[in-house]
């Protein structure tokens, strides 16, 4: 299979994608991980999670990973591209990018690029002030 999918086969592929959450052990258990649950490796010695026992969370392994031909598009099928020129635009093809226009652009600069792109015919994820 090749590296590029297409966009209307990749969204489809990123609906069905595994979207599992991991989050610390004994998050649910203490109230100082309630707020800030987020992923920390289990590294004790007889940690059930670390140790991946029955009734223990998912631990975060190489198996959950994205597949190759999906990773880092949009839910679109669309690969995003960030832009801070109009000369930029030139090289791509609407069919296979996102335009995100850089944060560091002013408004006015903004305007001009997001113009340009929408009659290139691309879609802007972020057009800002337009």
């Amino acid at each position: 299979m090749s590296r590029q999918a297409n966009p209307h086969k990749a969204r489809e592929l990123i609906q069905r994608k595994l979207r599992i959450r991991f989050y610390r052990n004994k998050w649910w258990k203490f109230p100082k991980f309630k707020n800030d649950p987020k992923w920390r490796k289990p590294r004790g010695k007889d940690n059930p999670m670390r140790l991946k026992l029955k009734g223990h969370p998912p631990v975060a392994s190489a198996g959950y990973g994205t597949p190759v031909v999906i990773r880092g598009l949009h839910p679109s099928g669309l690969r995003p591209v960030v832009v801070s020129s109009t000369k930029q635009l030139e090289g791509l093809d609407p069919s296979r990018f996102l335009v995100y226009v850089s944060s560091t652009v002013g408004l006015r600069k903004r305007l001009e690029i997001v113009r340009k792109a929408q009659e290139m015919g691309f879609r802007v994820a972020n057009p800002g002030g337009a």
